[in-house]
């Protein structure tokens, strides 16, 4: 996505994927973190020459003279002094103030997803080591002797447990996005949205946790491959339904069609030259600004879900050709096939990561399993272990995993600049300046560490992003364009 998912959450156009938005919980999240990108897995480019960031003055247009104004120097009076040109957006650049605070909220986000993720390995090795893990399992051995009831009561009670370990850093997360202005949303609505996710996201665990647990007993040695299949299709069956049953939680939507007549036509000609079948009725206004300031367009859902939504907040910061080259983006993930692609891309890890989880886990409850009270891989209390393993695997792929998807942004970015070109005046300035405006927006990192970009980031630096949009000129060059041909060709 063009800007995202915010560490965990809308992954932003710059930032590192540590925010999980939505339905999972992050404890439970490390189990299938590389199976549910394929939900959001709409998803290198060029890297700025150049030294030591410095912060330079926001590019703005000359005031052009009223009549009222008096001659200007130099030029005859009856001569009409000639319209400035306006300057090019060639790099991106920051206001002193603003670059302070970019750098300063995302060096602290950065922070915040290494103790994010030290704290809970921290957790569960300590559930293990306190027994805690084992407890919980003898609290819901004690409950039932049923299995299924046991799983009714040890998962939630685990996952819950995790979590609320984890909150008072998603609290601070919160605060830190109040206090740099990317959030307007107040507490009691923010509680109520994380109190939605947690329910959410227990139903999830719940029922993947209940089909592990059946195929760890029906198939000792293969459930990792069962569980696999099992779990590739829940995952698709959520991508379809969240346009209609999830997102509807979080925020408001309505017809695009009747808020902005204008912008719709436009986007429809823009589907038109994709080859993507969404119609009118399709086409969604999304009320971000009730909490956010962040900026976004993008194509949701698949099959009879699919459908484009246009965050409000993009309407009143951004141009209409702004906003297609952000939709010509996100619909160049569909027909480059990226959807397909990262489903495939990740449902091989997810399959790596589960079988390294099964001999993990074999391997640690032969060395651990009698001090942490685990009496086996179909103990309920193996689960806390299983999690372990695959928060540190899920931390080791990362930089494959964002690699990945930093590839898929660049194509998606060719994508977007080649379906405007000729659609809109001057393409390649309205693209390098929607991300203008987007880093403005969300204080996008001038100047990223190459680790954390190559560790954390989903979308290439934003800077690096601006320069190719600027650059980018195959029509000029008598080559032809990678992705959208022109009519004849």
């Amino acid at each position: 996505m063009i800007c995202d998912l915010r560490p965990d959450e809308r992954q932003l156009p710059q930032r590192p994927s540590f925010v999980m938005r939505g339905a999972l919980s992050r404890s439970f999240a490390a189990m299938l973190q590389m199976g549910l990108f394929l939900a959001i897995a709409a998803g290198g480019g060029s890297t700025l020459a150049g030294a030591e960031p410095q912060a330079a003055a926001l590019q703005t247009y000359p005031e052009r003279p009223t009549p009222s104004q008096g001659a200007v120097p130099g030029l005859p009076p009856q001569q009409e002094r000639p319209a400035p040109t306006p300057p090019k957006t060639e790099q991106y650049t920051l206001s002193q103030d603003r670059y302070e605070k970019a750098v300063a909220y995302s060096r602290a986000e950065y922070v915040l997803y290494f103790v994010s993720y030290v704290l809970s390995v921290v957790v569960l090795v300590l559930f293990l080591k306190l027994g805690v893990a084992a407890k919980f399992r003898d609290l819901a051995e004690s409950v039932s002797g049923n299995r299924f009831l046991q799983g009714l009561v040890f998962v939630p009670l685990l996952v819950m447990a995790l979590d609320l370990f984890e909150l008072p850093l998603r609290l601070y997360a919160h605060s830190l996005s109040l206090r740099y202005e990317q959030s307007i949303q107040g507490w009691g609505s923010w509680f109520w949205d994380w109190s939605k996710a947690e329910l959410l996201g227990m139903g999830f665990a719940l029922v993947l946790v209940l089909i592990l647990f059946v195929v760890m007993r029906w198939s000792p040695r293969r459930w990792w491959f069962h569980f696999w299949l099992a779990s590739l299709p829940i995952l698709l069956f959520v991508l379809f339904i969240s346009p209609w049953f999830i997102d509807p939680m979080f925020n408001t939507f309505e017809p695009l069609d009747a808020k902005d007549p204008e912008l719709t036509a436009a986007m429809q000609r823009v589907v038109q030259r994709t080859g993507l079948a969404i119609p009118r009725e399709r086409m969604f206004l999304m009320q971000a600004s009730k909490k956010t300031n962040d900026v976004n367009a993008y194509v949701t859902g698949i099959g009879a879900s699919k459908r484009v939504v246009v965050w409000d907040t993009t309407i009143q910061k951004m141009t209409t050709d702004e906003t297609l080259f952000i939709f010509g983006h996100e619909a160049g993930h569909y027909v480059l096939g990226h959807v397909r692609k990262g489903f495939l891309f990740f449902a091989a890890v997810l399959l790596v990561s589960l079988y390294l989880g099964y001999r993990g886990l074999h391997w640690a409850l032969d060395r651990w399993g009698k001090d942490w009270k685990v009496y086996g891989p179909e103990d309920w209390a193996s689960l806390a272990v299983l999690l372990l393993l695959l928060q540190l695997m899920m931390f080791v792929a990362l930089p494959i995993t964002n690699g990945f998807s930093r590839m898929q942004e660049h194509a998606a970015d060719v994508y977007g600049l080649e379906l405007i070109h000729g659609l809109v005046p001057n393409s390649a300035e309205v693209a390098s300046h929607a991300f203008q405006v987007m880093g403005e927006i969300d204080l996008a990192d001038p100047n990223p560490p190459q680790i954390i970009t190559f560790w954390l980031y989903t979308h290439p630096p934003l800077a690096e992003r601006l320069v190719f949009a600027h650059s980018y000129d195959p029509w000029s060059k008598g080559s032809s364009p990678k992705y959208v041909k022109p009519a004849g060709d």
